[in-house]
């Protein structure tokens, strides 16, 4: 069970800190977060990035940031999951960006089967020690980047957001809203199939500019398997 949410969310920390990771962290410090960047190389060669999004910044383990957020990003192959530490995000949303590509990941039969989905494998994973919610994972990381508007904007975009939990749902909706972006429910993480590559909200709705919340539910309505 998710923590209550509350307005002293105040910490980030990533697990993965590639592009997707590295570009939710600048955002999320541009917005007054304080981020804890982590990935499987060793704090050291996070230096530059630390140093480049300034004092809110620090390097850490990947144990020693899933500690410290209040929120979990996860950034890393998919294949590579099992690296999280589930006592260490135990009653934290962890935002789940990952994708399944079988050229990288190899072949994993319950998602070739359509049995399940790539982050209720990462909520099997976690069992009931934290919430996962699945965001992030449709948009290319410049578009993420560039994309980002205020409250209220007549050009703000939108990002699909599943979760079983609706507590960690909520939380990250505040999250999306405090680092430029609104959110369309998609709804349980058995649900998240509908936001995986190869559908229509998977990058379709970014190409050539903003995409409204309308927009984002109706590539949504358009998904089918098979």
């Amino acid at each position: 069970m998710v923590r209550p949410v509350g307005r002293d969310m105040t910490t980030v920390g990533f697990i993965g800190s590639g592009k997707i990771g590295g570009t939710v962290a600048r955002l999320a410090v541009a917005a007054g977060y304080d981020v804890v960047l982590s990935n499987s190389r060793g704090p050291e060669t996070l230096a530059d990035l630390v140093a480049d999004l300034g004092p809110k910044a620090r390097a850490a383990t990947p144990a020693e940031a899933a500690q410290a957020g209040d929120l979990v990003v996860l950034s890393v192959p998919l294949h590579a999951y099992r690296v999280v530490p589930a006592a260490a995000v135990a009653g934290k949303p962890v935002l789940d960006t990952n994708n399944y590509y079988p050229q990288r990941d190899g072949r994993i039969a319950e998602l070739d089967a359509g049995s399940t989905t790539s982050s209720a494998l990462l909520q099997e994973h976690l069992a009931g020690d934290a919430a996962v919610v699945k965001v992030f994972n449709n948009i290319n990381w410049t578009q993420l980047g560039s994309l980002a508007r205020p409250s209220g904007a007549a050009d703000r975009s939108a990002l699909p957001v599943a979760a079983d939990d609706a507590r960690a749902k909520e939380a990250v909706v505040a999250f999306l809203d405090a680092i430029g972006y609104d959110a369309v429910d998609t709804g349980s993480l058995a649900d998240s199939w509908r936001q995986q590559p190869d559908t229509p909200v998977y990058g379709v709705p970014y190409a050539g500019g903003p995409a409204p919340a309308e927009k984002i539910r109706d590539a949504l309505a358009e998904a089918g398997r098979g």
